[in-house]
């Protein structure tokens, strides 16, 4: 669990770093981020077949899934705001 929670925040960390703009999100919003990131990986992975029933994304699949759901949180936070 620790060790999920770690990845998470390198995960998340990383997405932010690699996508321009600010998105005003602290350390517990970075981490759940990258724990959303891994899981849309994982099972978008599964679904598209790219990954077996119970295997995880890995690394790079969590880092894509993570920046695709701060496009997305962007989208809807622009959306909110107009």
């Amino acid at each position: 669990m620790i060790w999920t929670l770690f990845i998470g925040f390198v995960v998340g960390l990383v997405a932010r770093y690699l996508k321009p703009g600010n998105d005003g999100m602290g350390i517990i919003l970075t981490t759940v981020l990258g724990i959303a990131g891994s899981f849309v990986a994982s099972y978008g992975g599964q679904a598209l077949g790219l990954y077996r029933p119970g295997q995880g994304a890995g690394f790079l699949g969590a880092l894509i899934g993570a920046i695709v759901l701060l496009y997305v949180v962007g989208a809807i936070r622009s959306k909110q705001g107009s």
